[in-house]
């Protein structure tokens, strides 16, 4: 097996293209060196991206928030400025391992996994984020949840990997929040996991909003239908109660040793109300 680690996009893309189904790219490796290790996986070769600048930084440019794919939960904690504008996404982000995981694991590694319980991966969907991926055709932009195609699969390219998530800068009156449930206080794979993004006009009236579950189904599930159930509404209780009757209606699970078909369904509704309302108590923060 070989080891090579760029300092550009270009190099990258170049070994990659160059092998093709035979390569990993490595960023934080919570997950590439624990499957190589196990043997599930034998690439010919490991392309390490984190010499690359431009997937190490965080950056405010141009109306939107650039995050580097290599980023670490850790980092992202420590960035005040995105704390602020997108909380539940960096609260989804911490929730990734043990103190010691979040000084590696990175946000682009916890997409393209393409575990179906990741927890970035709500709240990310929930935010709008979108992907800078590079490749020998260019770079493109591609939804976060358009990346996942079903476990451990992604719509990627084998020459293409993601070098930065773009998050746009909250309008005013704008809230967001993740949750998640695990069998353990800590340190465990969700059950179900939900991210929501709200946004009121000067009215309290809901303008926007994004719902979006993890682990019910092959992919994070971006709800249409529940979002619909809170625009032009004030959010209330019966509003809430329609977008939680419409998260259960999209659930497709499977029954496992962390839950039941039924039992995950009826959390992912639990979890979808408790959700809402810290998003909304966000956004009305943000008057």
């Amino acid at each position: 097996m070989q080891y090579e680690a760029p300092t550009t996009i270009d190099q990258a893309v170049a070994l990659l293209n160059n092998t093709g189904n035979a390569s990993r790219v490595l960023a934080g490796g919570t997950d590439l060196l624990v499957q190589l290790r196990s043997g599930m996986i034998e690439p010919e070769l490991i392309v390490d991206i984190k010499k690359i600048p431009e997937v190490r930084t965080i950056l405010k440019e141009d109306g939107k928030y650039r995050v580097g794919a290599a980023v670490t939960g850790a980092e992202l904690g420590e960035h005040e400025d995105l704390k602020a504008a997108w909380p539940g996404v960096v609260e989804a982000v911490e929730l990734i391992g043990s103190t010691q995981i979040q000084g590696r694991a990175s946000l682009g590694g916890n997409l393209c996994n393409a575990s179906p319980a990741a927890d970035a991966v709500p709240a990310l969907v929930a935010a709008g984020a979108m992907c800078m991926i590079a490749g020998p055709n260019g770079r493109r932009e591609l939804p976060v949840e358009a990346v996942c195609t079903g476990p451990g699969q992604t719509s990627l390219a084998p020459d293409e990997f993601v070098v930065s998530f773009l998050f746009p800068i909250p309008k005013p009156r704008s809230g967001d929040a993740y949750l998640r449930f695990i069998p353990r206080t800590e340190m465990d794979i969700a059950v179900v996991g939900v991210g929501i993004h709200l946004s009121l006009d000067a009215d309290g009236v809901c303008s926007d909003a994004r719902v979006a579950v993890g682990a019910v189904a092959p992919t994070v599930l971006l709800v249409g239908e529940s979002a619909a159930a809170l625009v032009g509404t004030m959010v209330d209780d019966a509003a809430i109660e329609k977008m939680i009757a419409a998260v259960r209606g999209s659930c497709d699970p499977i029954d496992d040793k962390r839950g039941t078909v039924v039992y995950r369904t009826q959390v992912a509704g639990v979890l979808a109300g408790r959700v809402c309302r810290i998003a909304l108590q966000r956004a009305r923060r943000e008057r």
